[in-house]
């Protein structure tokens, strides 16, 4: 897809979705309708798409009796204020990334990823078997939401730059897109770092108010058209390992479904989750590998001066967390750390020998 067709479909706002974001929910014959705002550009592959294919997915397995519209970036309310949204009940329910809201608490930012911390499937562990989400859930109970992980982009890429990195010293001043706490790592390592949602980051790099950026991986950065401004594309991010999605929904609507259709709404983000992770792993290679042979992207890897400094980075920012931050931000923390420390020994010790034996010995004809 062009980025200027992609943004045309990005920005359209009809007359009809205008009138239905001001319209309340639809309750008829026992019917309820809800409407969903994103973060997301409209038809963005894989994260907007996502958000979509959940709501039609809720929408289909209640055979109807929760209906899920669903509103882009903008065509309802701002994209970093989705939550905000479902907070003041303007709308049922958002689809981002909690680490957008670490205003609100940084312990969310736990939720989407940490530095150097839990690959995706380590998260959805934790978060699922291992206390994550009942301390999540403590988190938003205080906005009267409830969150759920509804997507996961794997680990991502490291970013893209307009000039070459050969040592710290030239993230010096830099100005780097990049959220949450691996926001707060680069920012330790001399960037100059702020956030933004999708749509806005093209043209803050083609202006040069960005120097950097980074949003996810190939298969969105190739639809936002990046490589058009900065050729230097960096692998892997050691910022953003794992990086889930969220829908959250207003609490109280949301306990006052009927049983099975709370059971619809939780059992169709967790299949999102993983329909999410694998549309990524299939288009991110095929994305790549068009911008390398149709757009002369050059792909790189961080300088080990930079990748060291940035371990020690993120050590810092957790342990300011652990040290420094409110009672529940600290119990995230811990919990976090505790799983992290138990699940890497099955990624180190099982996978991760597996996949070097693998590289080194084996491969197709």
């Amino acid at each position: 897809m062009k980025r200027r067709d992609f943004f045309k479909s990005a920005t359209a706002v009809t007359a009809g979705a205008v009138a239905t974001s001001l319209a309340a929910p639809a309750i008829a014959q026992g019917n309820i309708t809800w409407r969903m705002v994103t973060t997301w550009p409209k038809n963005f592959p894989g994260l907007g798409v996502g958000a979509q294919r959940l709501a039609d997915r809720i929408t289909a397995a209640s055979g109807g009796r929760l209906t899920v519209q669903v509103f882009a970036a903008g065509e309802m309310v701002p994209p970093l204020q989705s939550l905000d949204a479902v907070i003041d009940g303007s709308a049922e329910m958002s689809h981002g990334a909690a680490y957008y809201w670490q205003n609100k608490s940084q312990g969310l930012s736990f939720f989407t990823g940490v530095p150097y911390g839990m690959t995706s499937r380590e998260l959805t562990a934790w978060v699922r078997f291992l206390g994550g989400q009942e301390i999540w859930d403590e988190i938003y109970d205080q906005f009267g939401v409830q969150g759920f992980l509804s997507g996961d982009t794997g680990t991502q890429a490291g970013g893209w730059f307009k000039n070459e990195l050969t040592g710290v010293a030239d993230v010096q001043g830099l100005r780097f897109r990049t959220p949450g706490l691996g926001g707060q790592t680069w920012a330790k390592l001399g960037a100059a770092v702020t956030n933004m949602a999708a749509g806005e980051i093209f043209a803050a790099l083609q202006s040069g108010t960005l120097d950097a950026a980074e949003f996810v991986g190939p298969y969105n950065d190739l639809a936002l058209g990046f490589y058009q401004i900065a050729k230097n594309y960096y692998f892997p991010s050691f910022v953003e390992p794992g990086l889930a999605t969220e829908l959250v929904v207003n609490k109280a609507k949301y306990q006052a479904l009927p049983a099975d259709l709370q059971e619809v709404v939780r059992s169709c983000a967790q299949a999102a989750y993983d329909d999410v992770a694998s549309e990524m792993y299939a288009n991110d290679p095929r994305a790549l590998a068009t911008l390398v042979s149709e757009h002369g992207v050059q792909v790189r890897r961080f300088p080990d001066a930079i990748l060291e400094a940035g371990a020690k980075a993120a050590s810092e920012v957790i342990a300011d967390i652990r040290s420094n931050g409110d009672a529940l931000t600290k119990k995230v923390a811990e919990s976090y750390v505790s799983a992290f420390n138990l699940l890497r020994t099955r990624t180190e010790g099982t996978d991760m020998p597996f996949l070097m034996a693998r590289e080194k010995y084996f491969k197709f004809s």
